[in-house]
């Protein structure tokens, strides 16, 4: 065994270093946590009990092998408080003394190893104890609001510390939309030969329009100014966490977590330096680099080195912005979702030691008469600079004109454009809202997206638009004519809409819990968080301040009314019973008639109509889904006599036929006929290669399979298998092993099939 013993997160790190340090060195990997948080206790100072994750048993046995064969040990975890927090488990787990080597490194490259391995510290305990108050605040708030919320809110699943003021911010944004004034005006453009002008005037009605090119009809435009200016654009400034999710998101349509799945595979094979950093910061030795590069490959015309300091107080995470590790490799990474970001990330951290753009503008004012003018604008870029590499250059030219010149339009034309509504958020500006507002940090924004949409909270909208005729009013050849005009709008693909249980939670915390919805008492937070790392308040100080006002918004909400956002439609004409729409656990519905509890009659229901929301339905539509046939329904018998039932569930709609649920996804089970259902019934039949009640064997989509009693208790059979031969005995056999293989989706069950150390700490 090497004299050293060198500790890393992950394996594909651990490789990448272990070829740079060399046979003294032996590099293992503890694969991200290996103890998890299990109970914090409140009475006791917010002592923490931890309890060694099961899927890392062998792992830490390994390790402390390891540690017993090394002369030293090293502790390189990633150098923010995650890391830090980790470096402690292993220390604490592993019993390593009080001064173990702590290094940390911003890139894995050969130098920085080497000057990492120079330097060594032992592990910040402020960092770690920051870290443990966040991860107490998150657990204190996550279990004990999702108690509330479990059962005031229909459908709700969880609430997190952090989550919350961020569906907050998608609900408000859609309420905002809501509450629009969709108002319109014409927008007139004038097609001349060579150019397209804008007109200054925008009236509000077509009668306006029509009167003002009755003026026009026979008018002549005269070049009445002409403007050239030249300008300079400026270029970027290297990347953060923050803004590589942004601009992966707006130039390569990147979720957050996909971006951060990516940069965390470049970093860990030495391409580019930390990826979870806050800081704008780039190394005299890097700024060097791109120098040398820029001046070879471009010419030194093309060169203006910067230097860039960090505005935000709490950038203490890191010490350099996101960069590559070597600037003369323009292409790396193993798939297409790495090669795209890291081309972003080489382009960007290139153009910002590149001379600034020089654009020369153009302003061409026409008149035809003292109230109506018409403005073009051209663009020409003079010198291109960073946007030879980052950006785009397109010119706009306009013809060679001179002040009195006369001009006639080919045609005049007025379109009816109406007001944009706000921007919904798209992962990337949510990103960039959560930022300004100080919400979270550079490593939980993926996290945070990808937790609100996995609770459906939030979804992503995958909406074109609808389409819709706006009025075109067009002056051509002396004449005038109208016509209507299609076009789309509202296209909801891509950006971040609230469901309705997120809309539901978001309004129920903001009633009960203020504070955990309040982005200034969260961004607060944060800055506690900095000033425990910075030994300038103690962890448990700042939990009691938070946790005493948080228990008694706890205890009071339990008198909390249970929300469902119901809204009155009117009543029934037939019974004058109350019609609602409401909003339960799995969306929104109809409701005929008051709750079962208060009138001893039990209501009748019915579904939305698609592309409706509970906000959105009329009275109207309502009485016409309540004509619709109740669930479940019978819809007849197949012909080997099984009596087959339409209904709706948790998971959806479906068909029951005997002992088998089936689910229906492309069908309404309001409208499916006996037909269709028989043929999904007689599907399902013939999928069935053996059937022992609980224990079943199946001929999936992906190939055939052992299905167990209970939910996700799948096994599948080998391609070379013969599935027929099979028998119970075997498949329980088989089933009974599986569960004894701890996975990630396994851990529960292999909880309890092992006893697992803990330990607490204060």
């Amino acid at each position: 065994m090497p004299k050293n013993l060198v500790i890393v997160e992950s394996p594909a790190k651990a490789k990448t270093i272990e070829k740079y340090l060399g046979a003294d060195f032996k590099v293992l990997s503890s694969v991200g946590h290996i103890r998890k948080d299990t109970k914090i206790d409140p009475k006791h100072d917010f002592a923490v009990t931890y309890e060694i994750d099961p899927d890392h048993a062998k792992i830490v046995s390994e390790l402390k092998k390891a540690v017993k064969s090394a002369k030293t040990v090293w502790l390189a975890t990633d150098e923010d408080r995650e890391g830090e927090s980790i470096s402690w488990h292993l220390s604490e787990v592993l019993n390593l003394p009080k001064n173990t080597h702590r290094i940390t490194f911003h890139e894995i490259t050969e130098p920085a190893l080497e000057e990492a391995i120079k330097h060594p510290r032992t592990i910040d305990q402020f960092m770690v104890e920051s870290q443990q108050a966040r991860q107490s605040l998150d657990m204190l708030v996550g279990y004990d609001l999702s108690g509330v919320i479990r059962k005031k809110v229909p459908g709700a699943k969880s609430a997190g510390r952090v989550q919350s003021p961020a569906v907050k911010l998608v609900v408000e944004k859609e309420r905002e939309i809501e509450k629009f004034d969709k108002t319109f005006n014409f927008k007139i453009t004038g097609e001349f030969d060579n150019f397209t002008a804008t007109a200054e005037t925008t009236p509000d009605t077509a009668e306006e329009v029509k009167a003002l090119f009755e003026s026009l009809k026979d008018a002549k435009f005269t070049v009445t100014k002409i403007e050239k200016t030249e300008s300079t654009k400026a270029n970027p400034i290297p990347l953060t966490t923050a803004a590589m999710q942004i601009e992966a998101s707006n130039k390569l349509g990147f979720s957050a977590s996909t971006t951060m799945r990516a940069a965390q595979a470049l970093y860990q094979a030495g391409l580019i330096t930390y990826h979870r950093t806050d800081s704008l910061n780039l190394s005299n030795q890097a700024i060097a680099s791109m120098a040398n590069y820029i001046e070879k490959s471009f010419g030194k015309n093309y060169l203006k080195t910067r230097h860039f300091k960090t505005k935000s107080a709490s950038a203490q995470e890191a010490h350099e912005a996101i960069r590559p590790t070597d600037i003369t490799r323009n292409t790396a990474g193993k798939n297409d979702f790495e090669k795209k970001l890291y081309h972003l990330i080489w382009s960007r951290t290139l153009a910002t030691q590149m001379a600034n753009a020089r654009i020369a503008r153009t302003t061409i004012s026409l008149t035809a008469t003292k109230t109506f003018a018409f403005i073009a604008k051209g663009e020409i870029v003079i010198f291109d600079g960073f946007l030879k590499v980052y950006g785009k250059s397109k010119d706009t030219e306009l013809p060679e004109l001179k002040k009195g010149d006369v001009l006639t339009p080919n045609a005049i034309i007025a379109h009816q454009t109406f007001a944009k509504p706000p921007a919904r958020y798209t992962e990337g500006s949510l990103v960039k809202k959560l930022e300004e507002l100080g919400i979270g940090r550079p490593s939980t924004y993926a996290g945070i997206l990808s937790a609100i949409q996995a609770r459906n909270y939030v979804h992503k909208g995958e909406g074109e638009g609808r389409e819709r005729k706006v009025i075109e009013i067009k002056l051509e050849n002396h004449k005038i004519t109208e016509s209507k005009v299609p076009e789309k709008a509202g296209a909801t693909k891509g950006k971040l809409l609230p469901t309705p249980i997120g809309e539901l939670i978001s309004d129920f915390l903001d009633k009960h819990f203020t504070d955990i919805v309040d982005y200034g008492f969260t961004a607060d937070i944060e800055k506690q968080l900095d000033l425990i790392a910075e030994q300038k308040l103690g962890r448990v100080e700042m939990l009691k301040k938070f946790y005493g006002p948080f228990e008694k918004s706890v205890a009071a909400s339990d008198n909390a009314e249970r929300f469902n956002g119901a809204i009155k439609l009117g009543d029934d004409p037939k019974t004058k019973e109350p019609i609602y729409a409401k909003i339960g656990k799995n969306g929104g519905f109809i409701q005929l008639g008051d709750n079962e509890k208060e009138t001893g009659k039990k209501p009748r229901f019915a579904p939305l109509p698609n592309d409706e929301t509970i906000k959105t339905v009329t009275l109207e539509q309502a009485l016409k889904q309540l004509t619709l046939p109740a669930l479940p329904r019978s819809l007849g018998q197949a012909k080997d006599g099984t009596e087959i039932i339409a209904a709706a569930g948790p998971f959806g709609p479906y068909i029951k036929a005997g002992k088998y649920n089936i689910p229906i996804k492309d069908y309404d089970p309001y409208t499916i006929s006996l037909k269709d259902a028989e043929l999904i019934y007689q599907k399902k039949i013939d999928s069935i290669i053996a059937d022992w009640g609980d224990i079943m064997i199946i001929n999936g989509a992906y190939g055939p399979y052992i299905k167990g009693p209970g939910r996700r208790n799948n096994l599948r059979i080998g391609k070379d298998e013969d599935p027929k031969k099979i028998t119970k005995e075997e498949a329980e056999k088989r089933l009974k092993n599986k569960k004894n293989t701890p996975t990630r989706r396994g851990k529960r069950g292999a909880k309890k099939a092992r006893k697992s150390k803990k330990s607490t700490t204060k």
